[in-house]
């Protein structure tokens, strides 16, 4: 096995050596956007000459935010400052000034804002580390590679609170807020208006080596009590773009390229308390103590490449899941949420589809029976490292690996009192590596993309017929931007490979991405000596993205029935052919009654490989913004009929019926102290069923340094076509099989809680808390009637009876299948109607009691139970789940962060 891992980190090595031999090609792009859920901002065309100067100083800067310290008279400040919001090209309300110093280690940025009207309101709430919208703040942008396409972002509010982000492509509103550095930043509330002071040492951000640096540079205030929008360099409205529209910070020379070596080890302790638990059961005393040391690596390699390892991860502080009942055939991706996962990843982000890192410490998959199990709930990190990083050629590379542990899970038989184990997860190496290259003068790109999975499996063990042994995947894409990305030609194709025990292989065949076992099917069949499988997909798109008023896209793309990504990324559903067109018109310059307004058409289509139709809809998009800064948006849809060959789960193709849709929704200004957005979804198909979901958002603030925020969201939703079961002993006309449907009912009511409360900018209270309710009533039982039909032959009909019994199961007679005796054929359902109340809560106190260190106390609770009867939920159900027995989880953990080794 240790062979197998070392070749994956070998072609993460051979992709970085690739990415330095490639010739230079003249670099020409940028960015996007902002914080939080982030306002939305538009870019423009043409590129400001606007140039802005560092001064080298000699002198410390005490960082209290007051400007007051000597060095800061030695720098130039900029001025020369433009609204892009509320009237676009016009001079701010207010005079701000920034200057920048800097030294051997750090770029010191010094903001200061005069207010036009002496004592106005500042609204300045205090608030976590990057939650900072609605505070009035300053923020700058650089583009430390002058890419022209990429850029760092540092934000300060008036209150002292930081914000910081990463763009990662020329897209205003395409942010990562992943990016987590660690500089410091102060602000002072004066008579004046605000001044403040941030400190971003250069060990934090990348660029290329050079004695003198010229780097691109934005800068923005935000002032929420007016809705005003100041920038240095506006994108204007009808265009796109961001590190493209630059000015240049030049004067940066000398600072060198030091080695940057960071250390953050942490210790953790927790203990697991749980509920109810069952005293026979020798693997739970209701209590489990733990205790825990691990540690984090950053290294630079060279200003422009950083290696980072973690040994041990833990991710005890990591906000749970939401809860959900899936009925589907499909896997639900939530989203990654780990820190070393997230952290520098947005090269790694590109890869899409091709790498989910949540596949990464997953939840064994192995099989086990006994009396009583102590089965894991995740896989073990032995060790996970990546390298990310831009080189002076203009390309761009990452790559990941990690390690997990052969995982057991401990069982207990209680008729003869023995212990054992069994092995439920092998030692598995994950490797993923992108390179991506810039050419032309638009800063288009051409990327590479390649994964890989090796499994210490063999054919003679179960892992072995259940798991694949080797997975690899990967793909070619291009981003060709024409016109400074006015216009853009986007492409993909990709190829994935498996192989495994024929067992393996064959579930690989046989699952809800494929159904290679369909009867019907022409492009494909199951064959249960298959050792392996391949597939490829491929994507081509065309779309104008700015312009004063029309937008609009052409796209298409296949997977082919063999395609597979699900041992290191993410797929639902292979044997697809798509195609879809989207035209929009926009008014971006206010008028009378509206700021903007936008409208779009879309049509889309779906086959299958047989050439099948599944898919086909009309779509409309409007949205209009008021002069109050309040949105409302309106979506509507018509489904035409299709052929699912999905919907019998390995059975022939069915019929789907039309459908409609529209949804509303109203928003207020992001920038107000109260936030609330109302939203309406409803939806009828041709069998009558409904779907209607009412959902909003409260957000306000107590106090300043309180927010509260609830989300409800209220679902009914009605399915004539739910799958049921497949049973043999059917008709001829079913290949002897019966694919069984109902009509289910279903209700679904939840809410997300949020709590905030801010000490101060480094310590902070968070609540996360989710109550869950959903019901499923399933009634009108029937069968596929013939493949391609819409309409069921319903129980109760057409020679059948149905009969439900007193265990509450059916009994279904159908007199026109008999047994060899003449008998007719009977079979039984089992009653299948569910409530389920659930609760997840997790509250983290957080104290960044030094720079890059942070302390964390942690409570998580999961409580859950159900019934097996189908009533819908009501709102006095949401919080039933209290009353439900479950776990509690506690833990501390302390971060050190050990800079400059």
């Amino acid at each position: 096995m240790q062979n197998k891992v070392s070749l994956i980190v070998l072609c993460a090595v051979l992709s970085t050596t690739a990415a330095a031999q490639m010739p230079a090609t003249r670099p020409d792009t940028g960015s996007h956007l902002l914080p939080d859920s982030g306002r939305a901002k538009v870019a423009g065309a043409g590129r400001a000459a606007k140039i802005a100067t560092a001064t080298r100083i000699r002198t410390s800067i005490a960082l209290d935010g007051k400007l007051d310290d000597a060095a800061w008279k030695s720098a130039t400040p900029i001025t020369d400052f433009v609204q892009k919001e509320p009237v676009e090209g016009v001079a701010p309300t207010d005079r701000l000034e920034v200057r920048f110093v800097f030294d051997d280690a750090a770029l010191y940025v010094g903001t200061r804002v005069i207010t036009s009207t002496r004592g106005r309101t500042i609204q300045a709430p205090v608030s976590r580390r990057d939650n900072i919208n609605q505070a009035e703040h300053i923020w700058i942008s650089l583009d430390s590679y002058r890419d022209r396409r990429t850029a760092y972002s540092f934000g300060v509010t008036a209150s002292g609170v930081r914000g910081d982000w990463y763009h990662p492509i020329d897209d205003e509103t395409d942010i990562d807020q992943s990016f987590d550095p660690v500089w410091e930043a102060a602000a002072d509330l004066n008579a004046d208006g605000w001044t403040a002071e941030m400190r971003i040492p250069f060990s934090q951000i990348r660029f290329n080596t050079a004695n003198a640096h010229e780097w691109g540079l934005n800068v923005d205030h935000w002032i929420p009590s007016r809705n005003e929008d100041v920038f240095w360099i506006p994108v204007p409205r009808n265009a796109t773009g961001w590190s493209s529209h630059m000015g240049q910070l030049i004067g940066i020379e000398g600072i060198g390229s030091a080695r940057r070596l960071e250390l953050t080890p942490y210790v953790a302790s927790d203990a697991t308390l749980t509920g109810d638990r069952d005293r026979a059961n020798p693997f739970d005393d209701g209590r489990n103590l733990g205790a825990r040391v691990g540690g984090d690596l950053k290294m630079g390699l060279g200003p422009s490449l950083t290696l980072q390892a973690t040994v041990n991860p833990d991710f005890g502080q990591v906000e749970a899941d939401p809860s959900e009942v899936n009925l589907s055939a499909f896997e639900t991706f939530f989203t990654e949420k780990r820190p070393f996962f997230t952290e520098g990843s947005q090269l790694l982000d590109g890869a899409g589809s091709y790498f989910y890192s949540r596949r990464i410490g997953a939840r064994p998959r192995g099989g086990v029976e006994g009396s009583f199990v102590d089965y894991p709930g995740a896989s073990t990190i032995l060790g996970a490292a990546k390298l990310t990083g831009r080189l002076s050629s203009g390309a761009s590379v990452g790559g990941l690996v990690a390690v997990t542990s052969r995982e057991h899970a401990r069982i207990y038989d209680d008729e003869t009192g023995d212990f054992g184990r069994t092995v439920v997860a092998p030692l598995t190496g994950y490797g993923v590596g992108r390179l991506q290259k810039e050419f032309g003068a638009s800063a288009s790109t051409v990327g590479l993309t390649l994964t890989g999975v090796q499994r210490d499996v063999s054919s003679d063990e179960p892992l072995g017929a259940l798991l694949n042994r080797s997975a690899y995947s990967g793909g070619a894409d291009v981003n060709w931007r024409i016109k400074g990305g006015e216009y853009a030609v986007d492409a993909l194709v990709g190829f994935s490979h498996i192989t495994g025990d024929s067992l393996a292989i064959l579930n690989a065949q046989r699952s809800s991405a494929r159904y290679f076992q369909r009867p019907d099917a022409k492009s494909y069949h199951l064959d249960p000596s298959r050792t392996r499988l391949s597939g490829a997909n491929g994507f081509l798109g065309l779309s104008k993205n700015s312009g004063k008023h029309w937008l609009g896209s052409l796209n298409g793309g296949f997977e082919s029935p063999g395609f597979e990504l699900n041992d290191i990324g993410s797929l639902s559903t292979a044997d697809g052919l798509s195609a879809s067109a989207q035209i929009r018109y926009r008014e971006t310059q206010p008028g009378k009654n509206l700021r903007s307004y936008g409208l779009s058409f879309t049509q889309e289509n779906a086959w299958n490989f047989d050439h099948n139709r599944e898919f086909s809809a009309i779509r409309t998009d409007a949205n209009a913004t008021f002069q109050n800064f309040w949105t409302l948006n309106f979506t509507g849809w018509h489904d035409f009929r299709g052929q699912n060959e999905r919907l019998t789960r390995g059975g022939p193709l069915m019929a789907t019926g039309y459908s409609n849709v529209g949804i509303i929704a109203l928003t207020n200004s992001i920038a107000a102290n109260t936030r609330w957005q109302a939203r309406v979804y409803y939806g009828k198909d041709e069998f009558g069923a409904l779907t209607n979901r009412i959902s909003g958002l409260l957000s306000f603030r107590p106090g300043p340094r309180w927010q509260l925020s609830l989300q409800p969201n209220y679902l009914i939703a009605q399915n004539a076509q739910q799958y049921v079961t497949t049973l043999g002993g059917g008709r001829e006309e079913t290949y002897d099989r019966r694919y069984v449907f109902a009509y289910i009912d279903r209700s679904t009511f939840f809410t997300d809680i949020r709590l905030n409360y801010t000490f101060k900018p480094d310590i902070s209270f968070e609540l996360y808390a989710q109550p869950f309710a959903a019901s499923g009533r399933y009634s009108d039982f029937g069968e596929l009637s013939a493949p391609r039909r819409r309409l069921l032959r319903k129980y109760g009909q057409d020679g059948t009876t149905i009969e439900q019994q007193s265990d509450n199961s059916y009994l279904v007679t159908d007199s026109r299948v008999t047994d060899i005796d003449g008998n007719p054929s009977q079979f039984t359902l089992p009653f299948r109607d569910f409530n389920v109340r659930s609760i997840r809560s997790n509250m983290v106190l957080r104290w960044e009691y030094r720079p890059g260190s942070t302390l964390f106390f942690v409570w998580q609770q999961d409580r859950e139970g159900g019934r097996a009867f189908g009533d819908r939920v009501r709102v006095s159900d949401l919080f039933d789940g209290f009353s439900e027995v479950g776990t509690n989880f506690f833990a501390i953990k302390a971060t050190f962060w050990i800079p400059a080794l």
